[in-house]
Parts: C-alpha cells; sequence; structure tokens
C-alpha cells in the first residue's frame, strides 16, 4: 500500500540556521515510529510539518486524501473555564464525529483514561491529568495518523503504561516524538533519528529502541571506516600534488579534479560527524557523615487527606533513592520536606549538621527577559566551578552553547537548551544531598546518557524522581515507592516496585528503618543494571554458548579422522580451527559470567 504521508527531500530552517536538509520521511498504516534526535535537530518541527501547521521551505510532501490527523503539543493548554466533558465534546465536533458515535466514543475514551469528574476544569488539572486530556482530545476526533510530542513529559508512570497499552492496539499510525527509551522499547514499530551525522539527514530503522542501537552502531562503524580510508586516499592524493603534479596532462588534470572532489567528500564526512556533549559533573563536599536526614514517624496532610502513614526512612551516605509513585501520592511534597521548605503535621525530620541540600525543581523558571550570559553567570563574566575561576564562554561551551549565544536572551531558547541551563546552575552548589524532582524533562538522549553518567558517579547522596524508567533503574540503589493512599514501601529496583503495584492488594506498609538497603551506608558497591543490549544478549547467550560447543565438538572429532591426521596441511588447518573455536566458547563463558553479575 501506498504511505499515507510522504515527504520527499524537505528542508527547514529558521533564519540563517538549518534544522534540517533534504530529508525524505513517509509515514505508512499502522507504523508506530519514534523519533529521536539531539536537541534543535527540528523533530517537533517536522511533526508540526507532518500535522500540516507548517510548510517546509524546500522539497515536496504529499497526504493521502481525506487524511485525519491529530497532533498533541509538547506544552498542554486548556481554555479558562473549559471541562474535561468541554475539551472532548468540542474535538467530536472539529473532527465530524457522526452523532451516532460521539456517546460510545465519548465514555470509553474518557473511561479508558480514568477520568471521573467530567465537570473538572481543565486548566487546573496536574499536568499529568492534563497530558492524558490532550491525548483524549486527539483520540476522539478519530485520527488516521495520531502525532505526540513528548507525551510522557508530565506523566507518571501508570500514565505512561496507560498510553503504551493505548498505542499498542490502536488502529491508526503514530509518529512519537520521545526520549523515554523504555517507552520507545515498548511502543515503537520503527526509529527514526534526525541528526546532520546522516549522510541523508536521518537514521530510520525497522524494529524497537534496541533494534535501533544495534543499526546505529554499525552505521557508525561503516561511516568511520570509511572516514578513515577517504583521510588515507586524500592523504595520498595531497602528497601527489605536493610533489608537483602537472595539469597539463588531461590524465593530470582529471586527477586534481579527482583529488579536490575527495577533499570535499572528507571535508563533509568530517562536518557531519562531529560532535559534542554537555559536561556534566555534579560538585560534592567532603563530608564523612554517615546519616545524612532522618525520618521518624513522619505524617502530613493537606486539608483532611494524609499523605503518609506514618512514614520511617533514613537517608544515608551515598544513597541513591529512586523516588516512585502516582501524581498526587506526595514526591515532590516530601522532596520539600526532607530540604526543609514544609514542616511535617507530625513526627521528626533530622538533618545532620551543616547539611547541604541541592534542590532541582520541576517547576523552576528561567527568567526570560536575562541573557543566556547572565543566566549562567549572574555575579559576572566568570564562575567558580570545584575552587576554580571558568570564564562564561567557557562554562557555556561544557553545555553546548557557543559564544555567540551568551547574548541571546534566554526566552529565545529551546525546551531542552533551558534545562540544560537549569542544569549549569545546579552544578555550581556543591552538595551533600541531590534532590531532583524531573530533571530529565525536554533532555535530549545523549544529554540523558549524560546526566545518569555523572549521577553514578556523584560521590554524594541522591533522591531522584524521574517517569523515565531507565534512568530510575540505572541510577538508584533503592526505590521507594508511595502508593498514593498513605501506604511506602522500599524496593530493590523499579521491577520489584511493578510487580507490587500489579498485586491486587499491595500490602502497604511503612518503611522501617531496618527495611532492606533504605538505611545501608555507601560503602557497599551499587547494584549495576543490563542495558538494553545487554539485556537482549543475555537472552540468546545460552544458546550461542551451546551452538558453540557443538561447533567445537566438531572440530575435535575432525582431529580424530584418520584421513585428517594422516594429512599435514589438513592437520595444521583443523588444530588452528578448533583453538579459534575454543577461544570463541572461552569468550562466551566469560560474557555470560561477566553478565550473570551485573544482572544479579
Amino acid at each position: 500500500m501506498p504511505p499515507i504521508i510522504n515527504a520527499k527531500e524537505i528542508s527547514k530552517a529558521f533564519g540563517a540556521n538549518p534544522l534540517f536538509q533534504n530529508v525524505s520521511f513517509t509515514v505508512s498504516e499502522g507504523d508506530r515510529i519514534g523519533l529521536i534526535g539531539p536537541n534543535g535537530s527540528g523533530k517537533s518541527t517536522l511533526l508540526r510539518i507532518l500535522a500540516a501547521q507548517e510548510s517546509p521551505d524546500d522539497g515536496d510532501i504529499a497526504f493521502r486524501k481525506r487524511l485525519r490527523v491529530s497532533y498533541v503539543e509538547q506544552d498542554t493548554r486548556f481554555q479558562a473555564r473549559a471541562t474535561v466533558r468541554s475539551v472532548a465534546e468540542n474535538a467530536m465536533e472539529r473532527g465530524k464525529v457522526h452523532h451516532t458515535e460521539r456517546g460510545t466514543r465519548f465514555a470509553e475514551t474518557l473511561g479508558r483514561a480514568g477520568f471521573e469528574d467530567l465537570e473538572a476544569e481543565a486548566a487546573v488539572l496536574s499536568g499529568g491529568w492534563q497530558k492524558r486530556l490532550a491525548v483524549v482530545e486527539a483520540l476522539v476526533e478519530v485520527p488516521d495518523l495520531l502525532l505526540l510530542d513528548e507525551p510522557t513529559n508530565h506523566l507518571d508512570l501508570a500514565g505512561i503504561q496507560w498510553l503504551e497499552a493505548l498505542l499498542a492496539e490502536a488502529p491508526f499510525a503514530s509518529v512519537i516524538v520521545s526520549h523515554d527509551r523504555y517507552f520507545l522499547e515498548n511502543v515503537a514499530t520503527d526509529m527514526a533519528e534526525l541528526n546532520r551525522v546522516y549522510p541523508d539527514g536521518v537514521l530510520r530503522v525497522r524494529g524497537p529502541y534496541s533494534t535501533f542501537l544495534e543499526k546505529k552502531e554499525e552505521f557508525l562503524h561503516a561511516q568511520s571506516k570509511r572516514q578513515e580510508a577517504l583521510e588515507n586516499l586524500v592523504h595520498n592524493e595531497i602528497e601527489w600534488l605536493r610533489r608537483g603534479a602537472k595539469a597539463r596532462t588531461r590524465k593530470s588534470k582529471a586527477r586534481i579534479g579527482k583529488a579536490n572532489e575527495l577533499m570535499e567528500d572528507l571535508a563533509d564526512l568530517n562536518a557531519r560527524t562531529r560532535t559534542a556533549t554537555a559536561q556534566i559533573d555534579f560538585s560534592v563536599t567532603d563530608r564523612k557523615t554517615k546519616r545524612l536526614i532522618e525520618l521518624e514517624d513522619v505524617t502530613y496532610r493537606i486539608g483532611a487527606r494524609q499523605l503518609f502513614n506514618p512514614l520511617n526512612f533514613i537517608v544515608t551516605a551515598g544513597m541513591r533513592v529512586g523516588l516512585v509513585g502516582p501524581n498526587g501520592s506526595g514526591k515532590t511534597t516530601l522532596l520539600r520536606l526532607l530540604r526543609g521548605e514544609l514542616s511535617a503535621t507530625r513526627g521528626e525530620i533530622r538533618r545532620a549538621e551543616w547539611l547541604r541540600i541541592v534542590y532541582f525543581d520541576q517547576t523552576r523558571e528561567l527568567d526570560s527577559s536575562v541573557t543566556l550570559r547572565r543566566a549562567l553567570a549572574p555575579e559576572g563574566d566568570s564562575v567558580i566551578y570545584q575552587d576554580r575561576v571558568i570564564h562564561v564562554a567557557s562554562w557555556a561551551a561544557k553545555f553546548l552553547f557557543s559564544s555567540e549565544q551568551l547574548n541571546q536572551p534566554v526566552e529565545r531558547l529551546s525546551g531542552g537548551e533551558r534545562a540544560r541551563v537549569l542544569i549549569a546552575q545546579l552544578m555550581l552548589q556543591p552538595a551533600d544531598v541531590l534532590l531532583l524532582d524531573e530533571p530529565t524533562n525536554d533532555l535530549d538522549i545523549p544529554t540523558l546518557e549524560i546526566l545518569e553518567e555523572s549521577l553514578l558517579e556523584f560521590r554524594g547522596s541522591l533522591v531522584l524522581v524521574t517517569h523515565d524508567r531507565y534512568m530510575l533503574d540505572r541510577v538508584s540503589t533503592v526505590v521507594l515507592g508511595l502508593d498514593g493512599r498513605g501506604g511506602a514501601q522500599s524496593f530493590a529496583d523499579y521491577l520489584q516496585w511493578e510487580s507490587w503495584q500489579a498485586e491486587p492488594s499491595p500490602s502497604v506498609k511503612a518503611i522501617a528503618p531496618s527495611a532492606p538497603r533504605a538505611a545501608s551506608g555507601g560503602g557497599s558497591q551499587p547494584k549495576t543494571k543490563l542495558s538494553y543490549l545487554e539485556a537482549r544478549e543475555y537472552a540468546g547467550i545460552e544458546e550461542r554458548v551451546a551452538a558453540a560447543e557443538q561447533v567445537l565438538q566438531s572440530k575435535r572429532a575432525q582431529l580424530e579422522d584418520p584421513a585428517i591426521a594422516s594429512d599435514g596441511p589438513r592437520l595444521v588447518i583443523a588444530h588452528k580451527e578448533m583453538d579459534e573455536t575454543q577461544a570463541t566458547v572461552d569468550e562466551l563463558y566469560r560474557r555470560w559470567s561477566e553478565l550473570e553479575k551485573k544482572k544479579s
């Protein structure tokens, strides 16, 4: 079948800055395309082009006749006094849904999304419920194609799982911009990365995120080999030119022309493959205290509702706590209690003397009227980082900002760039404890990976609230789960928390100071998790070992074959093949053992 959207060699630029050039992109029936790429690569712009809200500067885009497209933007906004009911009803009116179908579609879509109070004012819902309502608004229009821009931002983990299930069984196609790697792994049938590193501006792979990582690694390896070969060719041609090539003959002229083409190809390849990464490294104090924050029988009330039923917990040196729970369960409130911004209704919170707590607030806003220079260095033209004076231009470069951007107002920065500014401000504050409330919003995947590495290397303690399950699983040494009804429990990892949530009637217990791992210090080695590719490798390694053992057995049998044993050359070859196979088996066993240790 022909694609429902076919974009051919489209380009888009803002001013003199190209976002993408000559990119071709198709969407077919049943596709669920995960769209990723560095901040500023044009992902949101491409979605708006697919939604026919913007036009490309160059190229052609063809839409199937009568194609119905619904688009959920990254930032959700509803009109004042609009209710859940009116938002859905107005969407069905815009989508020209037949009157006989509206009642069923209305009840089914809102019911599955979990809405109970249909008269609730949309604009005052929490961020997560506003995002759910925005998706519902798109769904009731009965789209052929659903475009989602960072749909997991502001959704809690239950909301993300709801969206995953919805997309997995949906009859329509979808294109989803997301940095949530577990979400992409669970949902995507195709992956596409917008990035100038690729000759066509985009790399498209059939399969989920883990398959994309494998194919991307293969592509970049091949491109690296080509770059190396091209550098050697250009070097040889330059040497030939230096020896004084005579341009009079036709053959010499052709070779000079070819040398110029090679140099242009190499320059283009070097320009595309030149990448930079943000440098994130949090400052830690020299504190030696083990017990940093102790919560004893802590309760907190909001009106008649009691959030914690009483909570006992200890944050010790080196602990990395992943804090999870549904929207409204008290995650942000608990961070504010730990910080001392709020006081417990009952119970006691003890903090070590002169404890330095640094807090990343998910709702924190940058002053949009100031320049990037002033946002990064409020006191002058330099900052003090880890006892060193660093000029603001060098400090900006650590977060992938150019010197030309320093006088640019903050309001012109993208969401990802603003997130990097907030992290830069955070890094200037030495900390015993980092309290991070949704630090991953708007960050691209490369920056997320750097942030993860920095948090793993941070020698202080950490309490992390994030909807990014991959980061949560990788970084945390203990997961503290809130059930939304006042109960709490500690878990070794996110998977245990998920299992607990799935139980029909989970036994909710307050955390005692002696709960497993909750009071452990920083001396023990943190648990290491398997990555996507490692998990896939581990799942198939036993079969690979068995297959290699069979090959080894057949090689040994060849050595015992009289025909081979009496033939010197064949015997040498057979010995060599057996040694190589033995080395393969040994390496597989070594790798199996390595993965076992990381998994356990």
